[in-house]
């Protein structure tokens, strides 16, 4: 399941979120955003680590696990998962359904794909 988002418009929606942090970041294919508060190394390569353990579905463990965030300009919703530094971006047109349970399902179904896909789009280095 392919975003309906551009990565462009991806990267456009982190920076608006993140601005003013002062943190590092990697951005996902599927928009889950692995923030860094320990920037070292290749930064690409360190949110692959985390994400690769962080980011797959485990269902009835801690990684099936969700919290769903409504952002107050009305652009969409954030999912959290098990690890506080994992965040994917889920856009007001995806899914069908609003509701907390499915925005929340089909942001965890994003993150597996990026977890599991592991393909990185865009790297912001704030060090």
């Amino acid at each position: 399941m392919m975003s309906g988002v551009d990565t462009e418009t991806l990267v456009d929606t982190w920076r608006r979120l993140l601005s003013g942090s002062g943190k590092s970041w990697v951005l996902f294919a599927h928009g889950t955003c692995v923030v860094l508060d320990e920037p070292a190394g290749d930064l690409a390569e360190q949110a692959k680590e985390i994400l690769r353990e962080y980011g797959p579905v485990h269902v009835t463990t801690a990684a099936g696990d969700f919290r769903v965030l409504e952002l107050k300009n009305s652009e969409g919703w954030l999912v959290t998962g098990h690890h506080p530094d994992v965040v994917t971006f889920v856009p007001l047109d995806e899914p069908a359904d609003p509701s907390h349970l499915a925005v929340g399902i089909h942001g965890r179904s994003k993150r597996h794909e990026d977890g599991t896909g592991l393909h990185v789009v865009h790297v912001e280095d704030a060090r």
